[in-house]
């Protein structure tokens, strides 16, 4: 898996030490600067394979919850995504070896057709690197304008992923025709492993083709865990 991490970069302004550990010169703003990242031997939770990433260090200074802290992470960073034509499709805080990491995943709109169902997204319709970078950019202007965090953070922001999570009945028709993956503890027929394509949802399960002729009704209910295999 690949993924670029970004670093704030600032001109030759004259440079102070600020609160937070990092350094900013008096007027200056953070750019890009990119480097492609191996991620193959692992990447976060909750982040599928190959999903694009975008991140770089930030300063804040008010002194709240973790709780609060989060909830109004996510109220900016819903504002953002929402400007994009975006959704957030995940938010975590965590504190790691390297320090604070707040990771932003963010998704396409659910998009539906002109009777209300909803509409099939291709592979090629998925989150990209620009989608990435436009929100990073933004998203970390509003966090240290508004002083939302109170230490320094590593802001990444991703897409969910090739290998997606499914968690709700709209996942399975958005990725109709889909390969998938799925879990079931208390097994049907004895199985408690499901790979297959997604033939439909019908009264609160999918439709599950296994193989070429072979299906499998699943409730949802019953389901773990799923999530779209990747294909080459």
């Amino acid at each position: 898996m690949f993924g670029i991490a970004a670093s704030p970069h600032r001109g030759s302004a004259p440079a102070a030490e600020r609160p937070g550990g990092l350094i900013q010169g008096p007027t200056a703003r953070p750019s890009i600067r990119a480097t492609v990242l191996d991620w193959s031997s692992g990447y976060p939770s909750g982040v599928g394979r190959f999903a694009h990433f975008l991140c770089f260090r930030g300063r804040c200074l008010v002194d709240v919850t973790t709780d609060t802290r989060l909830e109004r992470v996510r109220t900016a960073a819903q504002r953002v995504a929402g400007s994009c034509g975006l959704d957030i499709f995940d938010i975590q805080l965590r504190r790691e070896s390297s320090g604070w990491v707040l990771r932003v995943v963010i998704d396409r709109r659910l998009q539906r057709d002109a009777d209300g169902a909803v509409a099939v997204e291709t592979p090629e319709q998925s989150i990209g690197i620009e989608d990435c970078q436009r929100v990073s950019t933004d998203l970390s202007t509003i966090l240290d304008v508004e002083d939302v965090l109170d230490h320094a953070y590593t802001l990444e922001v991703s897409s969910p992923g090739l290998d997606r999570p499914l968690r709700h009945a709209d996942d399975y028709r958005r990725f109709s025709g889909r390969l998938v993956k799925l879990v079931v503890p208390t097994g049907v027929e004895g199985q408690t492993h499901f790979e297959g394509r997604i033939a439909g949802v019908e009264d609160e399960a999918v439709i599950l083709q296994v193989g070429r002729r072979k299906e499998r009704r699943i409730p949802f209910a019953e389901i773990s865990r799923a999530r779209l295999e990747v294909e080459f």
